[in-house]
């Protein structure tokens, strides 16, 4: 399955995610492949669980849940470019029949957003979430750069924010590891893609002066925010409860 070649236009108005899908790029979470892996392997999946992978993007997790684990797993994302390059994935990858691909909103309110993936778990079952944060307070410049032009309107929140929110949620027994912010780094992306794959990436980039255009214009503000950004990755438990409807601890 081919993507749509999107115009000029419309790559220098994508957002950092979406160019880096357009590109061919496989791992688009904050903390790289090494944070997915780390959550894969706090999820303890099982061939027999079922998996939602909610905001999917290009599919990367959701494809190594089934390929790993031989897990059943819904995989949702509410941008249609994303779906288009998840489609793609899973096709080359050749397990589609472990996967299903439908749209939901990805950047909502948090708070609300928490607790509907709480909702949606079964009791004694774990939500596990890799987020963005501030691992330090940010420079007014980097902070203005990052948000008012790479990322803009997007709120980053810190590692005790993140906690609080689900907690809030009703989750409990949160734990979370945290790291630096590499997804967008040189050295991230040939960790994350390995050589043959970071190659044809930057040959995409260099081959359409559009996509040059745009790199040119996003990894020097990424620069000025990286040493700031991490990810965390939270996991925690939605509680059983007893028959009368109280939480068992």
């Amino acid at each position: 399955m081919q993507t749509t070649k999107l115009a000029a236009a419309e790559i220098a108005a994508l957002d950092p995610y979406k160019f880096m899908a357009t590109i061919g790029k496989r791992v688009i979470h904050p903390g790289g492949r090494a944070s997915t892996d780390a959550l894969l392997h706090r999820a303890g999946i099982h061939n027999t669980d079922r998996v939602l992978d909610v905001g999917c993007g290009v599919g990367t997790t959701a494809i190594g849940i089934a390929r790993r684990h031989g897990a059943t797993v819904t995989a949702v994302d509410i941008e249609p470019l994303m779906i288009q390059r998840a489609q793609a994935n899973v096709t080359a990858a050749g397990i589609g029949h472990r996967v299903t691909v439908e749209s939901v909103t990805m950047f909502v309110d948090r708070a609300r957003a928490a607790a509907e993936l709480t909702r949606v778990t079964r009791p004694g079952g774990k939500v596990l979430a890799t987020e963005f944060c501030w691992r330090e307070p940010p420079t007014d410049t980097a902070r203005g750069v990052f948000i008012g032009q790479v990322c803009p309107g997007r709120q980053f929140d810190t590692l005790d924010d993140w906690i609080q929110l689900y907690r809030a949620a009703g989750l409990s027994d949160i734990s979370t590891e945290s790291g630096p912010f590499e997804m967008m780094t040189p050295r991230g992306i040939l960790a994350d893609e390995g050589a043959a794959r970071s190659l044809a990436i930057m040959g995409r980039v260099v081959s359409r002066p559009a996509n040059f255009r745009k790199m040119r214009w996003l990894m020097p503000r990424m620069a000025k925010a990286v040493p700031y950004l991490g990810y965390i990755l939270l996991e925690g438990t939605k509680p059983q409860r007893d028959d009368a409807g109280d939480t068992v601890e």
